[in-house]
């Protein structure tokens, strides 16, 4: 039988330092049978170098050897088109993938007979897909950076600090989106001392958040929760009321970190113009929402960090997980190894679109869109079939 080779290429991105496959996750896939292909230098940013590959079992070749001989491709983000335009029919590639800002590239992709398995679209309320689950340790890796670079930000305290020179009141911090990534943001500036709310228009959230020690604030707009655990899309009337009223909450807060992610879409703006230039100054607002489209505060530009005329501290972090490198690279690590050990345990890539995680989660296969999500998002018809389906790779 020939071994199924996973490749691991560097992101070639100066924001970022992680790679998808850390030595441990490469260890439990060679134990298991396959081989891993490893990009020199490719780990060196994460904290891990060609030799602790090796050490795993790993071939740490070149990136041209790595694309034209893995038969899976581990990678963070959607590849670039110098990578996506030397892959063949058969050849497999999984990652946080953002199918529905790259359709075209998606669909030019399954034409070819590339297999492309998104991890942001598994149904992540089911219990056996917790460990492949890389949406949400990204999540709280970003939380948890999130923190810090609001308390590096701040020109205080952050905890009351007293001393023979004076008290220093506690800094007031809220986080709005109680998900993996606001929980994490929660626990993590309530440990540095601050006195800390979470927001959210998900009633039940409440238990989670004063679970951590913070307080609760919800908004009168009945909201609720949507498909998959996330808040639903409000119609523009809810939103301008919601808005309003969480704007009047906002200026009692000296740093505030939005978490509002909407895949595939536009992010919803939580702090607007208006309400940023009635903020104290010296309060800092910390956008993980921020993407090229736009973020949840206003003039947020992700990667770059302004301030105001008005001395607002506004900082663009949608990818604030990537400067926890390490870390984070060994939690997608065993993310990773999860799914590829789903996908391609007998020495095969095998896709069974009557499994809830493979449907989910598989972009495309046998020269088609088979993802009922992406499917839709490109004026697909729904396919009428649910027969397994086996390739079997050279």
């Amino acid at each position: 039988m020939t071994t199924l080779a996973v490749g691991v290429l560097s992101e070639h991105n100066s924001s970022e330092h992680r790679v998808a496959l850390d030595p441990s996750a490469t260890a439990r896939i060679v134990h298991s049978g396959m081989a891993v292909l490893v990009e020199s230098g490719s780990g060196t940013d994460a904290g891990f170098d060609d030799h602790s590959f090796a050490a795993a079992g790993a071939t740490v070749t070149t990136r041209a050897d790595v694309i034209a001989k893995c038969d899976l491709l581990a990678s963070l983000g959607f590849p670039p088109d110098s990578v996506t335009n030397s892959l063949n029919s058969g050849q497999a590639v999984i990652g946080l993938l953002d199918p529905f800002n790259n359709l075209d590239a998606v669909r030019g992709l399954a034409d070819r007979g590339v297999i492309l398995v998104a991890l942001e679209l598994l149904p992540r309320t089911l219990s056996r897909a917790q460990a492949m689950d890389a949406l949400s340790s990204q999540s709280s890796a970003a939380g948890y950076r999130a923190a810090i670079v609001a308390a590096e930000s701040f020109g205080r305290y952050l905890p009351m600090m007293i001393t023979a020179s004076g008290t220093a009141v506690p800094a007031k911090v809220i986080v709005i989106g109680t998900g993996v990534a606001g929980l994490q943001a929660i626990a993590t500036t309530k440990r540095l001392g601050a006195v800390v709310t979470g927001y959210d228009v998900r009633a039940a959230s409440r238990a989670e958040v004063e679970s951590l020690g913070a307080r609760f604030l919800t908004s009168s707009v009945a909201a609720g929760t949507g498909e998959g655990g996330y808040a639903r899309s409000m119609t523009a009337e809810e939103q301008a009321a919601q808005q309003q009223e969480l704007a009047a909450a906002l200026t009692a807060f000296d740093i505030i970190i939005t978490t509002a992610k909407v895949p595939g879409r536009i992010p919803p703006l939580l702090v607007s113009a208006q309400t940023l230039s009635a903020l104290k100054s010296g309060t800092v607002c910390v956008d993980l929402g921020a993407s090229d489209k736009g973020g949840n505060v206003f003039g947020s530009v992700d990667g770059s960090t302004h301030t105001t005329v008005d001395g607002v501290v506004v900082v663009g972090g949608g990818n604030l997980a990537a400067q926890l490198p390490t870390s984070a690279s060994q939690m997608y690590g065993r993310n990773m190894s999860a799914v590829i050990d789903s996908l391609a345990s007998q020495g095969a890539i095998t896709v069974d679109p009557t499994d809830e995680i493979h449907a989910s989660i598989v972009v495309s296969h046998h020269g088609g869109i088979t993802s009922p999500a992406v499917r839709a998002a490109l004026n697909l018809p729904p396919l009428g079939s649910t027969d397994s389906m086996k390739v079997q790779v050279a």
